[in-house]
């Protein structure tokens, strides 16, 4: 059984309201709002704001929106966000717009309706910071970046 929210969604650009594809989805496809005919090419190396058509209001503070990539689009033509990830704060209420990289060898064009990025919905907990002199001790300790090995 999945959790579900109320988030109000407001269209523009002609856009129609995104929707789950099967009933294990744990996102929703992101589409690219251009207008009819426009195209945006985007090269090897370039990075390009493309608009979603749509603006979001989550029923709580709750949740984050979260923007991931398409893994089809990352691993077959090399399209990734500009940023890593995308987050939408609950107080959002613009537009949103997926910013894409291009890391492949060859231009990527992009077309209206094309699907782009996928968004899900996540828990937000906000954090009470407790100043201290010491943290508690683990087996890890401070050890980072590798230091638990590759195999």
């Amino acid at each position: 059984m999945s959790n579900k929210i109320n988030v109000k969604i407001k269209l523009c650009r002609g856009m129609t309201a995104p929707a789950y594809a099967t009933d294990g989805s744990a996102a929703i496809d992101l589409c690219a709002a251009l207008d009819e005919g426009e195209k945006v090419v985007l090269a090897p190396g370039e990075r390009r704001l493309i608009p979603t058509g749509i603006s979001i209001s989550p029923e709580t503070s709750g949740v984050v929106a979260v923007i991931a990539a398409r893994s089809g689009l990352g691993t077959k033509k090399g399209i990734c966000l500009s940023n890593g990830i995308g987050v939408i704060d609950s107080d959002y209420r613009g537009e949103i717009g997926v910013g894409l990289f291009n890391t492949g060898k060859e231009d990527f064009i992009i077309e209206r309706g094309d699907r782009i990025a996928q968004m899900m919905f996540l828990p937000v907990y906000v954090a009470n910071f407790i100043e201290c002199d010491e943290l508690d001790e683990t087996e890890r300790g401070s050890g980072g970046f590798g230091s638990t090995g590759i195999k």
